[in-house]
């Protein structure tokens, strides 16, 4: 063993980075050059004697290399083409047992492949079968007009107006807790009841200042044109500065009633 060999090898063997066999081979290799015996490395290291001598023979034949492990690994097995083809074609299909979407394990088993297999394929091509986007076709022949309308006012309201966006949520559960709630106290974590009163449903009304992005916000007990036109009036008395008010709605049968047709004109400056 050469003065570099040496150098090198107290290197692996303090090395917390290395691979646990190589720093193990160079403490092996150490004791050795310290004239230790097959029994005495064997006490230190827990290594067998065949051991001992194999790797000592790898040394004396190639040095340090000959302490490199010979075993490289499996490589990665990869789909061929054909194979990753087929479970993107079908991915892309619906099932045939009238299921929503095929799951990894359902498409495996219809293609009678690994799980893993087409996991990695399906997770290459970027395909998530699994997720579902829903969207909305206006069947209006004026909807690009309205559409530029709105978008002009959110991304570039009139001078000295108010532009909200104003939707509803409804069937919102009134609960109130029977038991009192315990207040959190050291080592130990705010407590409820899990038993409940029901007090019905509310309504909430929400409008979205879209310039400041302030909501504005009521609760209802019903959600019928005249409780909208009370959050419209709550509403409107809030942006008294404004010389125009523009309202975006949905067209929830509530917000075209006569009421609220009435009411849009009576406000002066309120435009929709």
């Amino acid at each position: 063993m050469s003065p570099e060999q040496k150098e090198e090898l107290e290197r692996w063997a303090q090395s917390r980075s290395l691979p646990a066999g190589d720093v193990f081979r160079a403490r092996l290799l150490l004791c050795l050059a310290e004239g230790l015996s097959y029994r005495e490395i064997e006490g230190k290291l827990g290594a067998s004697a065949p051991t001992v001598s194999k790797w000592k023979s790898r040394f004396e034949q190639a040095g340090m290399e000959g302490l490199r492990g010979q075993h490289r690994g499996s490589q990665p097995r990869t789909a061929t083409p054909a194979v990753q083809a087929r479970i993107l074609r079908r991915a892309q299909q619906k099932p045939a047992d009238g299921s929503t979407h095929w799951s990894v394990r359902k498409l495996a088993a219809e293609l009678e492949m690994s799980k893993s297999t087409v996991q990695r394929v399906l997770a290459q091509a970027k395909l998530r079968p699994h997720r579902l986007d829903r969207y909305m076709a206006s069947n209006d022949p004026e909807f690009e007009r309205k559409a530029a309308d709105i978008i002009g006012l959110y991304v570039n309201p009139p001078q000295h107006a108010a532009v909200f966006s104003v939707d509803e949520k409804t069937a919102i559960q009134a609960l109130d807790r029977l038991d009192p709630v315990l207040q959190l106290s050291p080592g130990r974590a705010e407590r409820h009841g899990f038993e409940y009163y029901r007090h019905g449903t509310l309504s909430l009304y929400a409008a979205l200042n879209v310039k400041t992005g302030r909501v504005e916000g009521k609760t209802a007990k019903r959600h019928a044109s005249a409780d909208f036109i009370a959050f419209l009036t709550e509403l409107i008395g809030k942006a008294k500065w404004a010389r125009e008010i523009h309202i975006v709605l949905d067209n929830l049968s509530a917000h075209k009633t006569q009421a609220v047709e009435q009411f849009l004109p009576s406000t002066g400056s309120l435009t929709t």
